[in-house]
């Protein structure tokens, strides 16, 4: 089990080992806290906030093989760091391997960031070679602008920023401006039911076809997660033009997202995004949610955040994405195509 992890050189004190399941999610969760006060890391942030060990379990009851593709830190017996690997496609079949790692301040700065880094590409090129990807794939890492030891340690790894997350906030859902808010002649509005869920997905991921760096999303991946007590659609007779998805966080009742906000390109900048945002976050308050929050992307061309800023939202983080171009290993690679980024 611990062969990936050869050749990773740690510091005197330090070592690696597995992830063991239900005995580590406490230990990573304190991890996270341990991080938050020198990463300036957001509680209630719904890109990356600081999930209790419950929180852990659930994401790690995601990833594919958890025992393999992420690797503790230990010093004296004790859980002092940890990375993950994810993978997925998107739209213009680029496969992204993203690692992601998190380590104790007090550790920092000895070098035990690097050989967590060391581990995580390393263990990227074998999962490219076990998938035949490496025509397709790239490596990424996240870090938030308020990482500053994560971002160096990246920047001097050769990764290289390709777009960030932003995160905004609506401080509280009953002070938001509704103002302007009228929709086109012969636009409706209303709820979204289950007959709808597959126009409602045809809209989001219709309106993605021309966005960088975007998960690819499956109908039935959608199906898995709907929930539309807070989903709005808005409607040219029959035809399904624009959609918002909203949601009550599941450990946080208080804090609703809206998670998406789409409008078919040929009706864009009619106002209709506006009356869905308004309509969806009316309906969070409604279910008792006091404030919301949502992510863009600034790798969207219509990432709209003078709309958002109009209805209150105020922004709160910024969430990088680093890429890299998979390197060819002496040790295992004997000709790779070149990869895009």
């Amino acid at each position: 089990m611990l062969g990936d992890t050869a050749g990773q050189d740690l510091p005197v004190g330090f070592g690696f080992r597995p992830y063991r399941g239900d005995e580590d999610h406490g230990a990573v969760a304190a991890v996270r806290r341990g991080c938050a006060e020198q990463d300036q890391a957001d509680a209630h942030s719904v890109v990356e906030g600081l999930p209790t060990a419950a929180g852990i379990a659930e994401a790690f009851a995601k990833l594919e093989e958890p025992s393999k593709n992420q690797i503790l830190v230990v010093r004296d017996g004790n859980v002092v760091g940890c990375s993950t690997i994810r993978w997925w496609q998107e739209w213009d079949y680029t496969r992204l391997y993203l690692h992601r790692g998190r380590l104790l301040p007090e550790h920092r700065g000895q070098g035990v960031g690097s050989a967590m880094l060391s581990w995580a590409e390393e263990r990227t090129h074998r999962l490219v070679e076990q998938h035949g990807t490496a025509r397709t794939a790239v490596i990424g890492a996240n870090a938030m602008t308020s990482e500053q030891d994560a971002t160096a340690l990246l920047r001097a790894a050769g990764y290289r920023r390709v777009f960030s997350l932003v995160e905004l906030e609506l401080g509280d859902l009953y002070q938001m401006a509704g103002a302007g808010s009228e929709l086109p002649a012969g636009i409706r509005t209303g709820p979204i039911g289950t007959s709808h869920c597959r126009a409602a997905w045809r809209t989001v991921v219709g309106s993605y076809a021309d966005t960088g760096f975007t998960q690819r999303w499956p109908f039935q991946d959608f199906v898995d997660i709907a929930d539309p007590a807070c989903w709005r659609a808005a409607w040219n007779g029959q035809d399904m033009v624009g959609v918002t998805l909203c949601s009550i966080r599941r450990h946080d009742p208080t804090v609703g997202e809206a998670e998406e906000l789409s409008v078919r390109t040929d009706q864009r900048r009619l106002g209709i995004g506006r009356v869905l945002l308004l309509d969806g976050l009316r309906s969070l308050r409604e279910l008792g949610a006091t404030t919301a929050r949502l992510f863009t992307g600034t790798a969207n061309p219509h990432w709209s955040y003078d709309l958002y800023g109009s209805v209150g939202f105020r922004r709160q983080n910024e969430h990088v994405r680093y890429r890299k171009a998979l390197a060819r290993s002496t040790d295992h690679w004997a000709a790779w195509a070149v990869h895009r980024i």
